[in-house]
């Protein structure tokens, strides 16, 4: 990790409209938990039910794609990257550096009000509110690292990558049940039902497909948005 590629990627992302964004939704996650316990609704059912629409199926994939492609896609448009890419720094540090950075932003912007929302529904009662904030830890970091990948391969990553959360892991994973085993949705579930007890969470994915998935997606998209970097000339063009 590169600390100066850092703190220049930290400045620039929670610098501009994202952190409104980036803030915008955990809130809301934490609002609508707040919500139901002044009604009394606070069974594992409705927190269930608020971890898995909005949470998981909502929030983490728009963060990722907020903070994936964030941290790189913005530099490569207005032709700013070719400055750092003018810098003795290795390319491949500049992805995993950026990398790290969104995945942080994830972990603080996703993971965090997860277990916090989940806490103030059901405490940590079944292992429910540790169980999908790791979830949407280990997820949210594969998204930051698919979303990477899609900001340096593409002008289009943003649209891409709402079709893909909207449409494949939210329309097609909806209907086909053999589509959600290359769901990151899915693997996050995976994480969060082995650690709950709970009755109201079962995954449609076995976590033994579940966390080799997370670790090849997130190791391979890191390691191909190095190598797409690395054939960016100075001037912008492959």
């Amino acid at each position: 990790m590169n600390t100066v590629v850092a703190g220049i990627t930290y400045r620039a992302l929670l610098g501009r409209r994202r952190i409104i964004l980036l803030l915008v939704l955990p809130l809301g996650l934490i609002g609508l938990a707040v919500l139901l316990r002044l009604f009394g609704e606070t069974g594992q059912r409705s927190a269930m039910l608020l971890m898995d629409n909005f949470a998981i199926n909502t929030m983490l994939p728009l963060l990722g794609l907020i903070a994936g492609t964030g941290v790189i896609a913005p530099e490569i448009d207005d032709g700013t990257i070719i400055h750092l890419l003018s810098k003795p720094i290795s390319r491949p540090v500049i992805i995993r550096t950026k990398f790290l950075v969104a995945a942080s932003l994830l972990a603080v912007f996703g993971a965090i009000p997860t277990y916090v929302s989940a806490w103030l529904l059901v405490s940590n009662e079944d292992g429910i509110a540790s169980g999908f904030a790791l979830g949407a830890l280990l997820a949210g970091i594969a998204y930051a690292a698919v979303f990477l990948l899609l900001g340096v391969l593409t002008r289009h990553a943003v649209a891409i990558g709402i079709i893909y959360a909207l449409v494949w892991e939210t329309l097609v994973g909806g209907f086909l049940p053999g589509a959600r085993k290359f769901s990151i949705q899915q693997w996050g579930k995976s994480i969060a039902d082995q650690i709950s007890d709970s009755a109201f969470l079962k995954a449609d994915v076995t976590l033994g497909f579940a966390v080799p998935a997370l670790i090849i997606v997130t190791v391979a998209a890191v390691f191909w948005a190095g190598r797409r970097l690395r054939a960016f000339s100075l001037t912008g063009d492959e």
